[in-house]
């Protein structure tokens, strides 16, 4: 059991139960300061439902959303302000170049940078040779790194991040491996939808399979005190 004295986990779910079709499982879990929710299962089953309700964009069918043990709901201004959600889309307006995008993705997270640290920021991300590019014309892999740079930069204690791997190179999976493992030492918290195992050190990671979600019939619970 947790001490009485323990800080409550920085996010957990009670019950959580997706509106999408079927017969949907409970879903329970606990993640604490420094911890990574690597969700995992086939295609269908149900990890972007989770990350949505778990964004505050799908309202789910009951249970609840916790942040530092009170409902997300009570006080949406301050969860969301502290959280940053990377979906399936990069979210890029296609006119705008790889450094305005970056630029007004920092605005409206409420994390504007000077203009020396989005330059950096694009030169870490290997993508300061396009900086000044359309993002329309920018591949698959430039695009996801330029939306996963805007989560970095941004410096939100937590992430949710939906197949954030998507269309990345090994040298990019190095690189993103590398963030989250900055980011969970500095006492952040992730959870991240993947089919591929995030390379995180195994104390500071938690799995959750949707496989069982899906198909088991009970509830699932991850690192519940």
């Amino acid at each position: 059991m947790r001490p009485a004295d323990a800080p409550p986990p920085v996010l957990s779910a009670r019950g959580l139960v997706s509106r999408r079709g079927g017969q949907p499982a409970p879903v329970d879990f606990e993640l604490h300061a420094g911890q990574l929710l690597h969700v995992r299962g086939a295609n269908g089953s149900g990890k972007t439902s989770l990350l949505r309700m778990l964004a505050g964009l799908l309202r789910p069918l009951s249970g609840s959303v916790l942040w530092h043990g009170a409902d997300a709901r009570r006080n949406p201004s301050e969860y969301f302000a502290r959280m940053a959600f990377l979906a399936h889309g990069n979210g890029l307006c296609g006119e705008l170049s790889a450094a305005e995008n970056l630029r007004c993705a920092l605005h409206v997270a409420g994390t504007p940078q000077p203009q020396t640290r989005i330059a950096a920021t694009l030169r870490d991300w290997r993508l300061d040779r396009c900086a000044d590019v359309p993002a329309l014309r920018l591949s698959q892999g430039q695009s996801r790194r330029l939306a996963l740079a805007a989560v970095v930069l941004g410096g939100k204690p937590l992430w949710l991040l939906d197949e954030p791997d998507a269309g990345l190179d090994a040298v990019s999976l190095e690189q993103l491996r590398a963030a989250l493992d900055a980011h969970l030492g500095a006492g952040g918290a992730a959870v991240l939808a993947s089919h591929r195992v995030p390379g995180t050190a195994a104390a500071h990671t938690q799995t959750l399979d949707m496989d069982d979600y899906a198909d088991a019939g009970y509830a699932v619970a991850v690192g519940v005190a």
